[in-house]
């Protein structure tokens, strides 16, 4: 049993929404909070010789801690893994390649993942490390895999939500030497373990369905080697990419609805895929929840729920500009996870190899008939 599970008292806890409320909390205390509030420190007393864990802000701090206790025991229900907060999604990612790479090393990145991922190319090429691509289908990695340091899976990959086999690609990247991330934010770890499947770490962007209220940026990285873990440490302690402590307690705070969040936008998700299915109009439809969609074999594998993204594409830029302003219940944001819907026409970026009129649509916790009307009655608007 891992020092989280014991502390928290969820060494024999096996459901999943028992856990999401229970994860992190420490032993209780006559008259103190369930959950203590947010520690506000930038240092701590610390007479005579460095000891205990908490000193200085910027290295540790006991709101994160608990944070951390939280979100492991999420990933490895029953194990002891270290988990690391940072300020962001990207900050979490950073962590991982900048403090396992070296120059000379080589690395496998998605070419259809988050957006961000070629500016982070051009800085490891920067530092003379060899950026290898490939699509993240079909396990295309393993073609680009041989000689490489380490292999950043994101699966499903966003925003195209194509999916790979992980195991797959852990096992063969593991044969030749190298060490796998895998971005785990579009499953939460409610609907995917990477650790389980034979990562290394397992990286997300805390912003998004984790938390689900849209008022947090936060990243963690999760890994069971301990070695690896300390440099990942250490590159955060180096630039300082770290959680505030509002954040931080925020984040806990939201965990304990996580379960409900995630089953309510499966759910819904699921349902307004399968309405969207009935639309001449709308092409390209992906939901790996579907039984037809071209992941969902490999999905259902691996992952205990889809997730509550939709991705589509409408005939023109015109025509998907015209829905998302005819929505009434779906926000036009570049965000995704949260309780209220969001959709946006991600050519807009610039970055993502999707046609004009591809939608990526985040379903909330709106009610389902609510939202599925709404989405529909737009794509009827929009065509006049």
């Amino acid at each position: 049993m891992s020092d989280s599970d014991s502390e928290s008292g969820l060494g024999s806890v096996t459901g999943e929404g028992t856990r999401a409320v229970r994860a992190g909390l420490p032993e209780p205390v006559k008259n103190e909070p369930t959950l203590p509030g947010p520690v506000f420190a930038a240092h701590f007393h610390l007479p005579g010789e460095v000891g205990g864990p908490y000193a200085y802000g910027r290295d540790e701090n006991p709101t994160w801690t608990h944070l951390e206790r939280a979100i492991g025991e999420l990933e490895a229900p029953g194990e002891d893994v270290g988990t690391l907060v940072f300020a962001s999604g990207v900050a979490a990612i950073a962590a991982v390649l900048f403090s396992q790479l070296r120059a000379g090393d080589a690395v496998v990145l998605p070419s259809d993942g988050y957006q961000v991922l070629p500016l982070v190319r051009a800085q490891l090429e920067a530092y003379g490390i060899e950026v290898r691509t490939a699509p993240t289908a079909g396990d295309a990695q393993l073609d680009v895999l041989d000689g490489a340091k380490l292999l950043l899976i994101e699966s499903p990959c966003n925003p195209g939500l194509d999916v790979c086999d992980i195991r797959r690609l852990a096992e063969a990247a593991h044969a030749r030497g190298a060490l796998v991330a895998v971005d785990n934010t579009l499953a939460t770890p409610l609907g995917q373990r990477p650790l389980a499947l034979g990562a290394d770490f397992s990286v997300a962007s805390g912003t998004k369905q984790l938390t689900g209220h849209g008022d947090v940026l936060l990243g963690y990285v999760a890994g069971r080697d301990p070695e690896a873990m300390a440099a990942v440490r250490r590159w955060r302690k180096i630039v300082g990419a770290i959680a505030g402590p509002m954040e931080a307690w925020l984040a806990h705070r939201s965990l304990a609805t996580l379960q409900l969040r995630v089953d309510r936008q499966n759910a819904t998700a699921l349902v307004l895929a399968e309405a969207l299915l009935e639309r001449p109009d709308v092409t390209g439809l992906r939901y790996p929840g579907l039984p037809d969609d071209p992941a969902h074999k490999i999905a259902s594998q691996q992952m205990r729920r889809y997730g509550s993204v939709i991705s589509f594409t409408l005939p023109t830029r015109a025509r998907a500009e015209r829905f998302l302003e005819a929505l009434r219940l779906v926000d036009d944001a570049t965000s995704f996870g949260g309780v209220r819907s969001t959709a946006e026409r991600r050519r807009r970026w610039g970055g993502d190899d999707v046609p004009e009129g591809f939608i990526r649509l985040s379903v909330g916790a709106e009610d389902p008939e609510d939202l599925v009307a709404d989405v529909l009655r737009a794509l009827d608007e929009s065509d006049r």
